[in-house]
């Protein structure tokens, strides 16, 4: 089961995602469940990956690979870009809105993990996304 908090104007949404299976998905939307059937299957998405951790005790050669990889922002649930506020080279401070994505009627925020400059933008306006796909690297 996977949890969101949306705030819709000024309103604030719990809304657990309990099972999607093609084009059903099961959820509740602060504690009254819904079955939404969505126009399109939803694909399952893959498995998360972990976070690079800093360790203190790193060797110099591997840092070095994970500085180029960067902070990766990913899309919290399937959707459609609506707007992208960066582009590459673009300062970008922790919280900063980079991108809107539409899902499920609803538009989420997306914002910077991290301060840094923007290296990578991955989706355009229009772009279709799954959870967990990246949408912009920061470096």
């Amino acid at each position: 089961m996977k949890n969101y908090k949306f705030k819709i104007n000024g309103t604030e949404y719990n809304v657990d995602i309990n099972s999607v299976e093609g084009q059903e998905i099961d959820l509740a939307v602060n504690g009254t469940a819904y079955k939404v059937t969505m126009d399109q299957e939803v694909k399952p998405a893959p498995a998360p990956k972990p976070r690079p951790r800093a360790a203190a005790a790193a060797p110099a050669a591997a840092a070095a690979p994970k500085a180029a990889a960067g902070t990766k922002v990913t899309s919290p649930l399937p959707g459609v870009i609506l707007d992208v506020f960066v582009n590459v080279g673009d300062t970008v401070k922790e919280g900063q809105k980079v991108c809107i994505l539409e899902a499920m009627k609803m538009e989420n925020e997306i914002t910077a993990d991290a301060a840094g400059t923007i290296t990578e933008v991955k989706v355009r306006k229009g772009d279709s996304v799954l959870e967990s796909d990246v949408l912009v690297v920061i470096g």
